[in-house]
């Protein structure tokens, strides 16, 4: 049990919350998650901010207009 909590944390490492595995009576294995910032709307402010703040949005938008140009000059009809 110890391998695989080791093995998740690993992968998971990044995330922002923790991976624990509860043993119960019945040996059943259950994922519980524990959230350690519930502040949801800030989290989506400070990630939209870091979008704009980096210019990924400005490179979004010019690979969208250049992906539609290239379709429409692709296809037939």
């Amino acid at each position: 049990m110890e391998h695989l909590n080791d093995s998740l944390s690993l992968i998971w490492g990044h995330l922002d919350f923790h991976i624990n595995f509860v043993v119960t009576d019945y040996t059943d294995y259950f994922l519980v998650g524990k959230v350690r910032d519930a502040d949801v709307i800030t989290q989506m402010q400070n990630a939209w901010n870091n979008f704009v703040k980096t210019g990924q949005v400005w490179a979004t938008l010019v690979g969208m207009i250049i992906g539609y140009l290239f379709k429409s000059l692709t296809s037939y009809g």
